[in-house]
């Protein structure tokens, strides 16, 4: 009995450590940057804060990172037009 534990625990913890590891480059990868998350505070739209009450920082961060991509992209479509 004491050969199993000895045994078993170890590959108990080295598994738990894997699966850990996984939960934390999955969090790692979703941070937010702070630049990100004061400008979105500095210049908010209605829908934004909307959202940031509703459904929380994440939604709030997407509804925000479609605006900064929409408005790139009009001065992209805007200096080509212009050249």
């Amino acid at each position: 009995m004491t050969a199993w534990l000895s045994v078993l625990v170890p590959l108990l913890v080295m598994f738990f450590a894997l699966g850990m590891e996984r939960v934390e480059s999955k969090l790692r990868e979703s941070t937010v940057r702070p630049e990100e998350l004061e400008e979105l505070l500095e210049r908010p739209r209605p829908d934004e804060v909307r959202a940031l009450f509703r459904q929380g920082t994440g939604r709030a961060l997407e509804l925000f990172r479609l605006r900064s991509r929409g408005q790139r992209g009009k001065r992209g479509v805007r200096r080509s037009k212009a050249a």
